[in-house]
């Protein structure tokens, strides 16, 4: 039986796609046929919250921090992260930028609460050598839909806030989830180019915050050792749910900071119905399987229906 609900997901994926291929109603435009030729010049433009991004490569960094921006690049299909045709980049080290989160590509300030992006690929091509971040996000309520961010150290920066993205792609080797927000990270790809790990959680105490990746897949590089998180601070708490992990994944699943400080005391790191090569083996002793998933309420609150774009749940 159809409800108010079902409708309700089908008018937003519709309106969505709408986006994807065109620029909404009053939106500003970007790009070739659009109004600005740069998006931090459209962005300095706050006639409209709704920008829209034609299809191109653009070699900036993106500051956004007032709240309610909402960014859509081209697309021919806003539901994946593999028909992009936007592309943000930038190549800067957080040694040369003065901080890991000056070095971000895109970054979401502290007052950019609920901001959302679609269809954007985010680009850090700096490389190996130093923590060169892709996309930073202070603002509260953030979405992130159909994202490709791409780097190699410190892709993404989950500083703060709730963080909620989904159909993207996340692609590193070191660290390259990392931060202390609480984030859900649903029906995307990490694809690890380098040995090293996934996360590294930065919850220092014991606060109400998670990561919990869910629904997603883990790859790799051939010959690459991919661990699911090491503890940035002592109370990281991560989770993986109902993934598919290939062999990049090693049988421990989990690493230490390191051997002379291995954070490991208070971590929480769980997984739960995992499968594929990597989900097997025996997994490091200050890791744990769940009896029960973790509900995506408990990580970004009863109201995330609120701000969360429903076609992407």
């Amino acid at each position: 039986m159809w409800t108010l609900f079902h409708l309700a997901t089908l008018i937003t994926s519709a309106a969505s796609a709408l986006a994807a291929s065109s620029p909404p109603s009053g939106a500003i435009t970007i790009g070739s046929g659009g109004k600005y030729s740069t998006i931090s010049a459209a962005l300095a433009d706050t006639s409209s919250n709704t920008y829209f991004i034609y299809a191109g490569s653009y070699h900036e960094q993106v500051y956004i921090n007032r709240a309610g921006v909402k960014i859509y690049g081209q697309t021919s299909n806003a539901l994946t992260y593999s028909s992009n045709t936007v592309t943000i980049w930038n190549s800067l080290n957080s040694t040369v930028a003065g901080s890991d989160d000056a070095s971000g590509t895109v970054r979401v300030g502290s007052s950019g609460t609920s901001v959302s992006l679609y269809n954007l690929n985010i680009v850090n091509t700096f490389g190996k050598g130093s923590q060169a971040i892709s996309l930073s996000v202070r603002g509260n309520q953030f979405g992130g839909y159909g994202l490709n961010v791409t780097g190699y150290q410190d892709t993404l920066y989950v500083i703060s806030g709730n963080q909620f993205y989904s159909e993207s792609l996340i692609v590193g080797a070191t660290d390259y989830v990392f931060g202390a927000a609480s984030v859900w990270i649903t029906k995307s790809v990490f694809d690890s180019i380098g040995s090293g790990c996934i996360t590294a959680s930065s919850r220092s105490s014991a606060d109400s915050t998670y990561y919990v990746i869910n629904s997603s897949t883990v790859t790799g590089s051939s010959g690459v050792t991919s661990y699911l998180g090491r503890p940035w601070r002592d109370y990281a708490r991560v989770i993986y749910q109902y993934c598919s992990l290939s062999s990049v994944v090693p049988a421990a699943g989990w690493s230490v900071w390191s051997s002379s400080d291995p954070d490991t005391d208070f971590v929480t790191y769980a997984e739960y119905d995992n499968t594929g090569a990597g989900a097997s083996g025996t997994r490091a002793s200050f890791s744990s399987k769940l009896s029960a998933p973790i509900a995506i309420s408990t990580v970004l609150g009863s109201t995330y229906t609120s701000w969360v774009d429903s076609a992407y749940l």
